[in-house]
């Protein structure tokens, strides 16, 4: 498989840091061929602006949304933009890793999506059929992702009675909101967990579990999230009542309930 592994620590001698250097090495060993965008070191930019567009910002005001779907079909977009989506375009798989910031990710890795993930690549791509792609079909579909975090909670303060709440719900807007909506297939996370007390036990627990993932990386089953055009939404997308019957919340966006 082509790997592309998006990583967003500042230090490279952090957990992080040593997580992600064996999983590279993993995936080689493994006969996978990976590449690399180490966003604090290659100092990206994480904020959209209008020099993102080239000539179609200077059309009208600058809507971004359409403005970004413009300078894609025309070609315009920004040359490091333009590095990141050939990536992409490149992968099999994608590796989304990042530390547990205030319930999200860094914002340089925020705006990596903000950024890359543009209407008309990421979002805004409609079928043949005038359909809009999303929530399982797109241009990223067939690809598989998988998000590897550390976290300073412990595991419990982050299941299903914890004060953080559960990590399954935390990751919820990265995962079905930005990985599955533009069409990944999107694995369990990795999660490190007491990231900043970690022994050297713990370590080697880590990255054995880091390593069993990645080598599982094209076997793993997805998590099961619900197509948009797969007949379970209505046509306001409201989740229709024979699915999960007196049921709400983000459980319910599920096929069924995951194991564990």
């Amino acid at each position: 498989m082509n790997v592309l592994w998006v990583y967003a620590h500042p230090e490279p001698r952090s957990l992080s840091g040593a997580l992600r250097d064996d999983g590279l090495r993993t995936l080689r060993a493994l006969g996978h061929d990976a590449r690399e965008s180490d966003l604090y070191a290659m100092k990206w930019n994480p904020v959209v602006d209008a020099a993102d567009f080239g000539a179609a910002a200077s059309d009208d005001r600058l809507v971004v949304g359409d403005t970004a779907a413009r300078a894609h079909a025309r070609g315009e977009l920004s040359p490091d933009i333009v590095a990141e989506q050939e990536k992409l375009d490149w992968a099999d798989a994608v590796v989304v890793q990042f530390p547990l910031w205030w319930y999200g990710m860094p914002a340089i890795l925020k705006g990596w999506f903000d950024r890359v993930f543009v209407k008309g690549y990421g979002y805004g791509v409609r079928g043949e059929d005038g359909r809009t792609l999303r929530y399982g079909e797109g241009r990223l579909a067939g690809k598989r992702a998988v998000v590897v975090l550390t976290a300073g909670a412990r595991e419990p303060a982050l299941g299903p009675r914890g004060i953080n709440g559960a990590l399954d719900d935390v990751l919820f807007g990265l995962h079905h909101g930005t990985l599955f909506y533009a069409g990944m297939a999107v694995l369990p996370p990795v999660a490190v967990y007491g990231a900043d007390r970690v022994s050297p036990e713990h370590f080697a627990e880590a990255r054995d579990l880091l390593r069993t993932r990645l080598s599982t990386l094209e076997t793993t089953e997805p998590i099961p999230f619900r197509t948009q055009n797969g007949g379970d939404y209505d046509a306001d997308l409201v989740l229709r009542p024979e699915h999960a019957p007196g049921a709400d919340g983000l459980s319910v966006h599920l096929t069924r309930k995951r194991a564990g």
